[in-house]
């Protein structure tokens, strides 16, 4: 079938179903400047072209920027002012944010301990970890968040990358990708999804059932699978010297020890006026007085002579440490030993010799134990949603008001040489960081932070994990028999999960990713303007025109690409909203079936493989795997064309036109 002749009316919400999506159904006029005369089409248009290069700047988060696209929406009469808000009544914003509950729940499960003590056993062979980690990851996408899945597999993956000296470059973009994957197969499993059923509903009045994209997506998948594990690995850069936390940051290196003498300022002083003495904030790690340490966070008295002082610092902050409180750097200590040996020697036999390389040997020693022993250290990444990005550490106050002292930051797989104070944090950077073992994961959470790996310290979670598979399995079966919509089953089954404690009801409430919630509220109504306004049907006369010589499998390529670039750009939600109406257009035009032309919408706008800022699992795993910008199109190019080739063919065959 051609498209000749063929074109779509720009009949408002005519065939859309609008008028059941709660926003009311209105005429918009055109936009009369007196010099200047904008059609509603135009007007769109342009509100979408500004939102789309401000996504791609990403100066501003994206959703303020979608808040800002609805805001003028209405004022320019685009969006009624009475339904500017009904998006975040809409059901796709309901299942997601009940999805992201449940995902958190299997997070503090135990799932992680169960997934770790079996992927950790699969051994050297690295095809073999590759298997494991992808297969296993693109399973627990199909049933929860993309980023909550990541959040599972990600520590075993660094795990893992060291226990078997891998470059973990070799593992974490196969993971992230595969965890995209995994989103295709069901309902819940990614945004996108969600929203096409839900849109599904809205003009035909019945939606995509749980396991509706699940022939299509297992299939791509799968296919997925098998490239990155056969082929595609051999395509990501293999970035060396990343599998260790002391490589990334070099710990050791920069641990010293620095003595309060008798003359130093720093006498008398509680840690607290210490740091405001230098106006620096220097993380002292561990306080050592006579033989007994105590956490820098657990020490609250002042300090006397003798103390030794263990923290964290370069040659300008020893500098400064020396000049404003008189603190003695370790290098001064080694020469009082060494000073003592040789008198020693002088006054000795050879074997009094011998005993004073022993003192030196064991004093060495001990100095050494003194860098990690007992150190609740704990590497993490910064989420896109993090509130630290864009802060410093003053005015994120993390040591008064989470606790955590910032040892160290590495981006693009480097550590961070400038002074801690001046760093203004950026999503994907990796933190090391110290903090109470009972506190930490609270305070990364509250952050926005993903621990990556720990030293000394354990992040299990009361093993709750019968009672969240059981809710879940509830959940899915009333959505399965038609008993409840999937907007009710999931958030009935987050408030269960809250009520018998599964999940504490502040982690509960942590878990809803706001930005993302904002996003989907705000874009609801203005893609649904980009469809009354007209501005679908023009997309689509002219995808219809440039396609009128071709099959309409030509046309659902190209709406497959234009998706799928989208989403490389910008949150895949957003792609999906964008792209949903003009594919409705498309289907009317060609007067076919809707079905196939929103599914090549959901399968192609979970397909960012191209740029780590299309998706949130790209760009977490962009800092620990030393990833560059660059680096992604190089296995995301053949992989999109693989997703491609699979799911196009499939598409008809499941969803004939």
């Amino acid at each position: 079938m051609s498209a000749e002749n063929l074109s779509v009316e720009s009949s408002g919400a005519q065939g859309s179903g609008v008028e059941n999506s709660g926003v009311e159904s209105v005429s918009i006029e055109s936009l009369d400047l007196g010099w200047l005369t904008l059609a509603p089409s135009t007007l769109v248009f342009i509100v979408l072209g500004l939102t789309l290069a401000a996504f791609i700047w990403g100066r501003f988060r994206y959703d303020l920027v979608a808040l800002t696209a609805l805001l003028g929406s209405v004022m320019l009469g685009l969006v009624p002012a009475g339904s500017a808000f009904t998006g975040f009544g809409h059901p796709a914003v309901i299942t997601v944010a009940a999805v992201l509950v449940l995902s958190r729940g299997f997070e503090r499960s135990g799932v992680v301990d169960i997934i770790s003590n079996q992927v950790l056993k699969v051994g050297e062979n690295l095809l073999l970890q590759l298997l494991v980690l992808v297969g296993t990851i693109v399973l627990l996408s199909g049933i929860m968040n993309n980023v909550g899945a990541l959040a599972l597999l990600l520590p075993v993956a660094m795990r893992l990358a060291r226990e078997h000296n891998t470059s973990p470059s070799l593992l974490l973009m196969p993971l992230a990708f595969g965890s995209l994957l995994g989103g295709l197969t069901t309902l819940i499993g990614t945004p996108p999804n969600i929203i096409i059923s839900s849109y599904r509903r809205e003009i035909t009045g019945e939606a995509f059932s749980m396991f509706s994209f699940s022939p299509v997506g297992i299939a791509v998948a799968l296919a997925g699978l098998a490239f990155i594990v056969l082929v595609g690995w051999r395509l990501t850069p293999k970035r060396s010297g990343q599998a260790s936390t002391d490589e990334m940051f070099d710990t050791a290196n920069y641990l010293v020890e620095l003595k309060v003498g008798e003359e130093s300022k720093a006498k008398g002083l509680t840690l607290q006026q210490l740091r405001d003495e230098l106006d620096e904030t220097i993380p002292v790690l561990a306080v050592v007085r006579d033989d007994n340490r105590r956490a820098g966070y657990n020490f609250h008295g002042a300090l006397e002579e003798g103390d030794i002082l263990l923290l964290e610092a370069g040659p300008d902050e020893l500098q400064m440490l020396e000049d404003k409180v008189g603190l003695s750097a370790i290098a001064e200590l080694e020469e009082e030993l060494e000073d003592d040996s040789e008198a020693q020697d002088v006054e000795h036999s050879a074997s009094g010799k011998e005993a004073g390389k022993a003192k030196k040997k064991d004093a060495a020693q001990d100095q050494q134990r003194v860098d990690t022993e007992g150190l609740q250290l704990i590497e993490a990444v910064v989420r896109n949603d993090s509130m630290m990005i864009n802060r410093s550490v003053r005015q994120l106050r993390l040591n008064h008001q989470f606790g955590l002292h910032l040892v160290a930051v590495a981006r693009d797989g480097g550590r961070l040489k400038q002074r801690l104070r001046d760093i203004r944090f950026k999503n994907g950077d990796v933190l090391l960081l110290q903090g109470s073992e009972n506190e930490i994961s609270d305070s990364l959470a509250s952050l926005g932070c993903l621990p990556l790996a720990s030293r000394e310290l354990h992040l299990g979670q009361p093993r709750k994990l019968a009672m969240s598979v059981a809710i879940f399995a509830l959940a899915i079966t009333a959505m399965l028999f038609d008993l409840l919509p999937a907007a009710v089953a999931m958030s009935s089954a987050a408030l269960i999960s809250l009520l018998i404690g599964v999940l504490p009801l502040r982690e509960g409430y942590q878990a809803i990713d706001g930005p993302v919630i904002v996003l989907l509220a705000a874009m609801i109504p203005v893609g649904e303007a980009l469809e009354t306004s007209g501005g679908a049907d023009l997309i689509a006369n002219a995808l219809l025109s440039f396609g009128s010589d071709w099959p309409v499998v030509v046309t659902m390529i190209g709406l497959f690409l234009l998706s799928m670039l989208l989403s490389n750009v910008v949150n895949n939600a957003a792609a999906a909203l964008l792209m949903a109406p003009i594919a409705v257009s498309l289907a009317n035009g060609f007067d076919v079936s809707l079905d196939p032309f929103l599914m090549v919408v959901a399968v192609s706008a979970s397909c960012a493989f191209l740029t780590p800022i299309g998706h949130q699992s790209n760009t977490l795993v962009m800092g620990p795997g030393g990833y560059r910008f660059g680096d992604y199109w190089k296995l995301g190019l053949p992989l999109s064309l693989v997703v491609l080739v699979v799911a196009i063919p499939l598409i008809l065959l499941v969803w004939p036109l």
